[in-house]
């Protein structure tokens, strides 16, 4: 079993009816949903690139054997404002990712100023 994860917001995910699989914008703009396989690279991403976006984030924890779309290990999409990728290679599923396959959820800590700088445990 792999876990890959994937952040989004609190109000996304609370959104959800139950079931309902987890999309998202680069689904339908890049193919695919961007996640990490480290808790440590996740804060390093959710610092390059979800400082200025408000509100309460979550991490879903997803086993890569219970999604019906494919996760493939791959280059970095995006780089960040160093110009340096925050990882060599990260998961990207290519479809929705199935609700069974979220195994566990985890809320983002922010500081003052909005970076991320932690997590805390959340009911699934």
């Amino acid at each position: 079993m792999a876990v890959v994860l994937h952040l989004m917001p609190a109000a996304a995910w609370s959104a959800l009816a139950d079931g309902e699989p987890i999309t998202n914008a680069s689904l339908d703009t890049e193919g695919f949903i961007h996640c990490t396989d480290e808790p440590r690279v996740m804060l390093l991403v959710a610092n390059a690139f979800y400082t200025s976006l408000p509100g309460a984030f979550i991490v879903a924890r997803v086993d890569t054997d219970r999604l019906t779309s494919r996760c493939v290990w791959e280059a970095p999409a995006h780089i960040s404002d160093t110009g340096q990728a925050l990882a060599p290679q990260f998961p990207h599923v290519y479809g929705p990712i199935d609700r069974v396959a979220v195994i566990g959820t985890q809320a983002m800590v922010r500081d003052e100023t909005g970076a991320f700088v932690g997590y805390e445990s959340v009911a699934k």
